[in-house]
């Protein structure tokens, strides 16, 4: 009778104490949400606090909202993360330096870790760190991780990184403890991410698979119940269909991950790849889907109960505070940087009833936005620059967004090209100019024609330029006429021989012609073409080849991309009579430089 109490008395005892160790975890996340802190697109059209009225999707407001419902569903465990690039890519990122406005308003809105891609690096290291310090001044901002960053000893411009670093205002792993268990955190930049980040150095980034099985070790041995990894690396099929990329390896050649939210490829998982028993999720681009994993934790052991993408679009009714903070950014982002521009965030500039775009992955070759944006920049530089340009140019990487119909405000416009920063207080990569002979021209276009089958982002449109050429014809034979058109509408033939030291001039962003090295490379150092200044010097700091758009003031008066967009659009007739320019119905179609010939 004793022996029978004491069995049942033990059983009591332990049966709850088993169910207690099972927990239910909720993780919603996001990744490469670029500053899309407003719905889009045409922005003018979105409506945060009403529902069913629009055609916009994502939006921070409508974003915190589905947290805080998805929290309230479940009353157990709630991890919100974001796995990168939540930065640039709209005007927002103009005061980030001083106002560190987005780190704080995720935080409000509920995210508990956030990790650092590439795009943080937009501005270089130092203006990174400016952001978090100014972001954590305002207040309390999300556990902000990135565990492979390397510091230069001998080089001071990551030094006031380093110390956010130091003082661990950064992380190279977090511990977060909820509901009895610990979660142990950590974050990589993948090789394609680290490739992307051109203005991170003298920060540099270590390998992951070392990096991440030497965090796991670290994190298990401080008895971490779940290890998380924010990986800004990716996942992609091949051509057969079947899944890869760098968070696809991770999985595999890392044992003790729990989970991995990916970010860095866009990519749309509408559900969990499973790979060695490692769920890796990711939710698309621009914050148009909340990715939703649910989990079960029950005696060290973690499985999946279901994935979701939840679409933020206008059935989700935004949160109130939420939209007020944003609306007030949006009145500091006019008095600051677009009304010194006689712009005004609102004001609609033009109006389009087709679609334009440029898809990295799908038929660049057939973009109408490419073209004209090209047509933008080399009108801007022609009617603004005395001399002008004699060919204007712009890749697939650089052009972030698109045209969707309907009345197009300053934000749209600079969305399409907003990456990087120059040496005044207006966003965007400063316009520059670069001279080469028409040798060097026609090697470089042979190159560049053929460098964007490895990147797709490196393909470029090009005005001002006809060129005629054999595609059956090896590297350096295929080009057989390269023509100029100049804005009155002539045009001349390029002669590309040794003895022709003419020079033709080339604009573009610095960006772009900072990494005119990838012709060097993609020739495998066989061919190197260097990019000179007007009377044939070569350039060495590409400083000295930014464009000034006003020599009468003192000092560097840059021209941006999305200024000339702006002005070129501005420009276009009024066709349907309401006061609006329409988009030039030509651009309906791709328009074409490179013409096929057979010899």
């Amino acid at each position: 009778m004793k022996k029978s109490f004491t069995f049942f008395f033990l059983a009591f005892f332990f049966i709850p104490l088993a169910a207690q160790q099972e927990r239910k975890i909720v993780i919603l996340h996001t990744n490469d949400i670029h500053s899309r802190v407003t719905g889009y697109a045409p922005e003018a059209s979105y409506t945060p606090l009403t529902v069913n009225d629009d055609n916009t999707v994502g939006g921070f407001a409508r974003i915190a909202t589905v947290i805080k419902e998805e929290k309230d569903k479940n009353k157990d465990i709630n991890l919100v993360l974001d796995a990168g690039d939540f930065l640039m890519g709209t005007l927002f990122q103009a005061l980030e330096t001083t106002t560190g406005f987005q780190l704080g308003l995720m935080n409000d809105m509920g995210y508990d870790v956030v990790c650092l891609g590439n795009h943080e690096f937009d501005y270089g290291p130092e203006k990174l760190s400016e952001i978090v310090s100014s972001a954590k001044k305002r207040g309390e901002i999300p556990a902000t991780l990135l565990s492979n960053a390397q510091f230069d000893k001998n080089d001071p411009g990551d030094n006031s990184l380093e110390q956010l670093f130091s003082d661990g205002t950064i992380k190279r792993k977090f511990i977060l403890e909820k509901g009895g268990l610990k979660f142990g955190f950590f974050s990589l930049m993948g090789v394609e991410a680290d490739d992307n980040a051109a203005f991170a150095p003298p920060v540099t980034f270590s390998k992951q698979i070392p990096a991440a099985k030497k965090l796991v070790k670290e994190l298990r041995d401080e008895k971490c119940d779940l290890i998380i990894c924010l990986s800004h690396s990716g996942v992609k099929k091949d051509k057969n269909g079947k899944w890869k990329g760098e968070d696809f390896n991770l999985a595999k050649k890392v044992k003790g991950i729990d989970v991995i939210i990916s970010g860095h490829s866009h990519t749309e998982l509408e559900e969990p790849l499973i790979v060695n028993g490692i769920p890796v999720v990711q939710a698309g681009v621009n914050g148009q889907y909340v990715g939703k994993l649910s989990l079960t934790y029950n005696n060290g052991i973690v499985t999946v109960d279901g994935y979701s993408l939840i679409p933020v679009n206008d059935r989700i009714e935004g949160d109130p505070g939420i939209n007020q903070m944003v609306e007030d950014q949006k009145k500091e982002i006019t008095k600051k940087i677009l009304s010194p521009l006689g712009l005004d965030y609102e004001k609609t500039v033009t109006e389009t009833d087709f679609l334009l775009e440029c898809v990295e992955l799908g038929d660049i070759k057939g973009s109408n936005l490419g073209p004209m944006v090209a047509d933008a920049i080399h009108k801007y530089v022609n009617n603004h620059v005395k001399p002008g340009t004699d060919i204007s140019m712009v890749a697939v990487g650089v052009i972030r967004d698109k045209f969707v119909p309907g009345l197009q405000s300053a934000p749209d416009v600079f969305r399409v090209m907003s990456m990087g920063n120059g040496n005044d207080n207006v966003p965007g990569y400063p316009l520059a100019r670069a001279f080469l002979t028409g040798k060097e021209l026609k090697k470089a276009l042979e190159v560049l024609q053929i460098a964007y089958k490895s990147t797709p982002g490196n393909y470029c449109y090009y005005s001002g330029l006809r060129v005629e050429f054999d595609p059956k014809k090896g590297l350096l034979r295929k080009i057989s006429k390269i023509t100029i058109i100049h804005p009155d509408g002539t045009s001349a033939n390029v002669d590309f021989s040794k003895n022709n030291k003419t020079l033709y001039s080339i604009a573009a962003s610095s960006y772009m012609l900072e990494n005119v090295s990838i012709i060097k490379k993609m020739s495998f150092g066989l061919i190197n073409v260097v990019l000179k200044d007007a009377m044939g010097n070569p350039i060495t700091v590409m400083k000295d080849a930014i464009i000034d758009f006003d020599e009468s003031r003192e000092g560097l008066q840059e021209g941006k991309e999305w200024l000339a967009l702006m002005e070129y659009l501005s420009s276009m007739k009024d066709s349907n009579g309401n006061g609006i320019p329409d988009i030039d119905k030509r651009y309906k179609e791709a328009i074409q430089s490179f013409f096929t010939v057979k010899k």
